[in-house]
């Protein structure tokens, strides 16, 4: 299985926003960069996205490195959260529908044929491949033709 580590990171202007994501893949001596820009969304579901338009291009089964500055994705996969809303029908332990549900799904399906390790970051804490991230995250952000993110539903 080919290794390929992916950094990634998402955020808003707003909660909800404008908002982006970026991400890296590196796999040998092969890196490609990501990032995609919404009208309006959430820090989380960016933080999602880049996480799943990076395996997203995986056209093989890979071990996957993925770090990320989201504790909310990186507690939902390592601390069994996200198991724990499905066996629940999508539901949080306190019986809150689950936010992003479709977003999940999503990864659930792109992360299917792989081995992923999940690795938490600091954010803003120098982390050069973060920091990448976060710029093209902004830089998503400010572009023209912003998408819209079918799925947000503000609360």
């Amino acid at each position: 299985m080919k290794l390929v580590v992916i950094h990634t990171d998402g955020g808003c202007k707003g909660n909800p926003g404008k908002g982006g994501y970026g991400a890296v893949l590196v796999c040998g001596k092969h890196r490609k960069e990501l990032a995609a820009g919404y009208i309006l969304t959430t820090n989380n579901r960016m933080e999602l996205r880049a996480v799943i338009a990076a395996l997203e291009l995986l056209k093989e089964p890979c071990e996957v490195r993925v770090y990320s500055d989201s504790k909310y994705i990186i507690d939902a996969m390592t601390k069994k959260w996200l198991a724990g809303w499905q066996r629940r029908g999508w539901r949080t332990a306190a019986n809150q529908p689950v936010k992003n549900r479709d977003l999940w799904l999503r990864l659930l399906a792109a992360a299917g044929p792989h081995r992923l390790h999940w690795h938490w970051v600091k954010g803003h804490a120098g982390n050069a491949e973060n920091e990448r991230c976060d710029a093209l995250a902004n830089a998503a952000v400010a572009a023209p033709g912003l998408l819209e993110d079918e799925g947000f539903v503000k609360d």
